[in-house]
């Protein structure tokens, strides 16, 4: 959520090199060179309020990587008393230093689109990851061998879950969210003027297409309405995914939390266009993402942990 709102208060260039801010570990080192370059461009990416937020957000990851590093060694050590190897702990290992490395190519980069929708997918990985971890550890009522037909459902589910994520970072990151400022319909029509070419064309700049011209509304329009009306296909199938799922007492929790999170990502997506893109709740709406993934990995690690009583139906 704290990398949503670097992205969304335009600070991801605070600090333009990486791992520190121009060489320094804060941007309190760094105050003569960020003070030149706002001299230089008072409204450009580099403000001292930017690089504070900028490496905010980069300490934060520092710090998730500690606490990974540290469950690593958790997993070796006491991998016999709790009956685990260690390798699910050392692919999240994996995964946070390859989410660094996509930190750092978003800056190396300018900010190219593709970058920071990966950065974003990376991150709900990872989250996906360290979920499986602690869902794994956790007891919670048993379910039946009959929920067992769910499972290739809940994970067609997230699959369908991060691709509509993938969409939304592909809108945030080439600033489309007000490129439709009506509902349900788009510029007042059911099909506006769309150039899908140039909106999903991955190898480009920000704000640039392919070609190196600057992208058209048509594009960032074709962006958003893609994003807006899969939103449709991902809420109605998980929508009765969840519901499925609340007649087994052992998933009735996160199948409840799924629903309610779908209704408030539904809200602070029409806020979102109705409100023109608040900071707030832009965040919210990435939030709500994150928690859909979190009860998606909920449910499946469920799932993957039977009763013994196959023609049991209810607990």
């Amino acid at each position: 959520m704290f990398g949503a709102f670097v992205r969304l208060t335009d600070s991801g260039l605070g600090c333009p090199d990486w791992p520190g801010c121009y060489g320094n570990a804060t941007p309190v080192g760094a105050s003569q060179h960020i003070q030149a370059a706002t001299n230089a461009m008072p409204e450009g990416p580099v403000t001292t309020s930017k690089a504070w937020i900028e490496m905010v957000h980069r300490y934060a990851g520092a710090a998730l990587g500690l606490l990974i590093i540290t469950i690593v060694f958790m997993a070796w050590r006491y991998r016999k008393s709790i009956g685990r190897t260690p390798f699910l702990a050392m692919f999240t290992l994996v995964a946070v230093c390859l989410q660094g490395a996509f930190g750092a190519w978003t800056v190396t980069h300018r900010l190219m689109p593709v970058v920071v929708t990966g950065h974003l997918l990376f991150g709900m990985s990872l989250l996906g990851l360290m979920t499986w971890l602690a869902a794994r550890q956790k007891t919670h009522d048993p379910i039946p061998l009959v929920a067992r037909r769910f499972r290739p459902w809940a994970a067609f589910g997230l699959i369908v879950l991060f691709t509509q994520i993938g969409l939304g970072g592909w809108v945030s990151t080439n600033y489309a969210a007000l490129a439709c400022m009506d509902f349900p319909t788009c510029q007042g029509a059911w099909l506006p003027e769309m150039a899908f070419t140039d909106g999903f064309s991955f190898l480009r700049g920000l704000g640039e297409t392919s070609q190196g011209a600057m992208i058209s509304q048509d594009a960032l329009t074709a962006i958003h309405w893609v994003h807006r009306n899969a939103a449709f296909v991902v809420f109605s199938y998980l929508a009765v995914l969840a519901w499925q799922l609340r007649q087994y007492k052992g998933l009735r929790g996160p199948a409840n939390l799924m629903l309610a999170l779908l209704c408030a990502q539904v809200l602070t997506g029409l806020t979102t266009i109705f409100f023109q893109w608040p900071i707030l709740i832009a965040v919210l709406h990435s939030g709500g993402a994150a928690g859909l993934v979190i009860v998606s990995v909920t449910l499946l690690v469920r799932l993957g942990t039977m009763s013994a009583h196959p023609t049991q139906t209810q607990p």
